[in-house]
């Protein structure tokens, strides 16, 4: 293959990870690693540790959208991101002795449920836009505390192992346990994604397990597929944006499957 088809298969890549990052919150590995692998001969741990750093630079372009429209709460996500900090160091350390196996398909399954979740979840809570951040960081007890520090471990375990930045499991958290309203909800697990994912990619980039050229070109495409997703998504309502968000995880969730069982591909 030439470098200008390489190159644009790589824009490519980026942009629809961009796009997914910037409506869901969502990680891009479940796009990256199997097209990287699919497409480009990368190798398993390759893929994975180049996914990371695409989720680092696409992360903190869905960010600064979100911020400008006030939707991140860092505070009470806090808990989170140290959990999945810690998670994400050790899960890099076991992944580096794992074989490469078949484990993607689990995923694909993961984001059809998650969008069938949010789906019916925007039907049944139309009045979520109503609610404030300050309501939200009153509701924070102990127990959600220690559930929300269990749940980064979890997600940072599943960052280092198989290349998730966690955003899928991160939303989830922040808006079944933290109660969060959907945009600040995406915007606030697209930083701590952005942070895990960091802490994820140095150990990957330890191993020299990272593309770093291939991370670049990925992630110019996933900057701007990203910074432009973000800034519609902060355009539609709650309601709008949990239908929006919802059927992207389905559609891309049916895809990603199909990919990976008929390229036999798998994400660790």
């Amino acid at each position: 293959m030439n470098p200008i088809t390489t190159t644009i298969i790589m824009l490519l890549i980026g942009l629809i990870t961009g796009i997914s990052t910037g409506l869901t919150g969502a990680s891009g590995v479940i796009i990256v690693v199997p097209l990287l692998s699919l497409f480009l001969g990368y190798s398993i741990h390759a893929a994975i540790g180049t996914s990371l750093l695409v989720d680092v630079v696409a992360s903190l372009a869905v960010v600064y959208t979100y911020y400008k429209h006030g939707n991140l709460e860092i505070r009470s996500g806090i808990w989170v991101l140290l959990g999945s900090i810690i998670g994400a160091q050790v899960g890099a350390i076991i992944a580096s002795n794992l074989p490469e196996t078949g484990l993607g398909v689990g995923f694909g399954v993961g984001m059809v449920l998650m969008g069938i979740v949010i789906w019916f979840r925007s039907r049944k809570n139309k009045d979520t836009a109503a609610s404030t951040t300050d309501e939200f960081i009153e509701k924070i007890t102990p127990a959600q505390v220690i559930k929300a520090l269990l749940i980064g471990v979890g997600i940072g375990l599943m960052t280092g192992i198989m290349g998730a930045g966690g955003g899928m499991m991160i939303l989830f958290a922040l808006i079944f346990i933290l109660k969060f309203p959907l945009h600040k909800a995406i915007g606030t697990s697209t930083l701590i994604m952005a942070i895990t994912a960091l802490s994820g990619a140095v150990g990957y980039g330890m191993h020299g397990e990272i593309n770093i050229l291939g991370g670049i070109v990925v992630g110019i495409g996933a900057i701007l597929g990203g910074a432009a997703s973000a800034r519609l998504a902060n355009t539609f309502s709650e309601q709008k944006l949990a239908r929006v968000a919802g059927g992207f995880f389905i559609t891309l969730g049916v895809i990603m499957t199909f990919v990976l069982i008929n390229g036999n591909i798998g994400l660790s």
